[in-house]
C-alpha cells in the first residue's frame, strides 16, 4: 500500500513494494559520475587549466568528441577531460529525468528538445557572436529529442521523483551553459557560479539515490507515530542542529569557490596563523609588504586586502563548521543517527586537515582538489541526515523502530550497500 503525506511542504508516495533497484543504482552512478567531475573541475582549477581550451562548445575548432587524443596535453588534458566527463554526466541526468518521469514524460522530454534545437538554429542564423550558445542549445536539444523519441515504456517513480528529476534536468543544462560561457567571456564570476552550482547539483543527485533506495521505501512503511510524540522535542533539536550545521557547510564551499575564482588561495601563506598573527592587519602598508614578500611565482596579480579577509573568514567558518557538527553529533549520539553523525563528523575533521595542508603544501593541487571533494561529500552527507530525521523525526531517538537487519540509521545502508560494502542484490 503506497504511504503519502507532505515532506517540506511536498507531496511524497513510499511503497516499498514499488522499488526499482535498477533505478537505485542508476542513481547512485548518476551521483558518483557527479561527484567525479567535481574532482575533475577542482584539478582544472588548481592546474590553473580553465583556459587552456579558449573556444566552446568546440575545442580548437574541432567538435568536442572529434578532438585528437594527440592534442591532449598539458592543462588541455584537464579541461578537454572536463568538458567529456560533464557531457557524459548530462546524459546521465537525461536518462535518469527519463526514468524517473515514466513513459508521461516522453511528451515534455520532445517538446522541450525541440524548443531548444529551434532556439539553437535561430541563435546560429541571426546572431554569429552567440554561435556557443546556438550550438550547445541545437546539440543538447537534440540529445533530449532522441531520449524522448526512442525510450521504453515505463512506470513513473513515487512523488517527488519526477518532479526531482526534472530539476535536475534544468539545473545539468544551465550548469554546462555556465562552464562554456566561463571560457567565452572569461569571467571569474561565473566561475564562482558554476562552482557552487556543482555543489547543489550532487546534493539533488545524492538526495535522489537516498529517495529510491530500498531502506527509505522499508523505512515508509514502518509504523512509528507511537514515536513521533515522545521524541518530537529532541527530534527538533536534532533538526535543527544538523540543519544549521549544512547551512555552514553550504556557505563555506561558496567562500571557498570565490577564493579559488579570484586566485584567493594563497593570500596567506602560513597556518595556523596568518602573516605570523591571529588577524593580520590588512592597511595598505601591510598590504604592500605581503606583496614584496609574496614567493607565490604561479600568481599574476597581488593580493588585496579583501582576498586576506576572505580566507580569514574562511577559516573562521571552518571552525564553526567543526563546532556545528560536533554539537550535531554529541545531539545524536543516543539516538539511531549515532553512526552516521560521527562519520560526518570525520569528514570535517578530514576536511579541515586537508584544508591546512593546503595553504602548507603551497596549494599543491592533489591536495586542493582532495580539499574540494570532501566538502563537496560533507555537504551531501549533511543534507541527506537532515533530510531522513525531517521525514522520520523517530530516528532521532533510541527507540525507533528498527528495520529487519537494520539497528542503526548510516549512509551505507540508506544507499543500499550492506555492511561488508557491497550493494544488496535482496530488492
Amino acid at each position: 500500500m503506497t504511504r503519502s503525506g507532505l515532506f517540506f511542504g511536498v507531496p511524497f508516495e513510499m511503497n516499498s513494494s514499488s522499488h526499482n533497484r535498477w533505478l537505485h543504482r542508476f542513481a547512485v552512478l548518476t551521483a558518483l559520475a557527479t561527484l567525479a567531475l567535481i574532482g575533475i573541475g577542482g584539478l582544472v582549477t588548481s592546474h590553473e587549466a580553465g583556459m587552456s581550451v579558449p573556444d566552446w562548445p568546440n575545442s580548437y575548432g574541432y567538435n568536442m568528441f572529434l578532438f585528437p587524443p594527440s592534442k591532449w596535453i598539458g592543462g588541455i588534458l584537464y579541461e578537454h577531460t572536463h568538458r567529456l566527463w560533464a557531457s557524459m554526466v548530462g546524459l546521465l541526468v537525461i536518462a535518469l529525468t527519463r526514468w524517473l518521469g515514466g513513459w508521461a514524460s516522453r511528451k515534455p522530454l520532445a517538446i522541450v528538445g525541440a524548443l531548444e534545437m529551434l532556439g539553437g538554429i535561430v541563435i546560429l542564423s541571426r546572431w554569429p557572436d552567440l554561435a556557443a550558445t546556438g550550438g550547445f542549445l541545437a546539440g543538447i536539444g537534440g540529445i533530449v529529442l532522441l531520449a524522448a523519441l526512442v525510450w521504453v515504456r515505463n512506470e513513473a517513480a513515487l512523488r517527488p521523483l519526477p518532479q526531482l528529476g526534472w530539476i535536475a534536468f534544468a539545473l545539468v543544462q544551465v550548469q554546462g551553459l555556465l562552464g562554456g560561457l566561463r571560457v567565452v567571456m572569461f569571467k571569474d564570476q561565473i566561475g564562482i557560479f558554476h562552482g557552487t552550482l556543482a555543489q547543489l547539483f550532487f546534493v539533488l543527485t545524492c538526495a535522489i539515490a537516498l529517495l529510491t533506495s530500498k531502506w527509505w521505501m522499508k523505512r515508509g512503511d514502518v509504523n512509528s507515530t507511537s514515536n513521533i510524540q515522545s521524541t518530537g522535542a529532541h527530534a527538533f533539536k536534532l533538526r535543527g542542529a544538523l540543519l544549521f550545521a549544512t547551512v555552514l557547510i553550504l556557505f563555506q564551499l561558496i567562500l571557498g569557490a570565490t577564493m579559488r575564482h579570484q586566485h584567493a588561495g594563497l593570500s596567506i601563506p602560513d597556518f595556523p596563523l596568518a602573516y605570523g598573527k591571529l588577524w593580520p592587519a590588512t592597511d595598505v602598508a601591510s598590504v604592500a609588504r605581503y606583496n614584496a614578500q609574496r614567493v607565490e611565482i604561479t600568481d599574476i596579480n597581488p593580493i588585496t586586502a579583501f582576498q586576506i579577509d576572505l580566507q580569514m573568514v574562511h577559516r573562521l567558518a571552518a571552525v564553526l563548521i567543526l563546532a556545528a557538527v560536533g554539537f550535531s553529533a554529541l545531539r545524536a549520539r543516543r539516538s539511531t543517527m549515532a553512526k552516521s553523525s560521527v562519520f560526518w563528523l570525520g569528514l570535517i575533521l578530514l576536511q579541515a586537515s586537508l584544508g591546512a595542508a593546503t595553504v602548507l603544501s603551497n596549494k599543491a593541487a592533489d591536495i586542493a582538489t582532495a580539499h574540494v571533494l570532501v566538502g563537496a561529500i560533507s555537504l551531501a552527507t549533511g543534507t541527506v541526515l537532515s533530510i531522513i530525521v525531517f521525514r522520520f523525526p523517530e530516528l532521532a531517538s533510541s527507540k525507533a523502530p528498527a528495520l529487519a537487519n537494520s539497528p542503526t540509521v548510516d549512509l551505507k545502508s540508506a544507499a543500499g550497500v550492506d555492511p561488508a560494502g557491497n550493494m544488496s542484490a535482496a530488492r
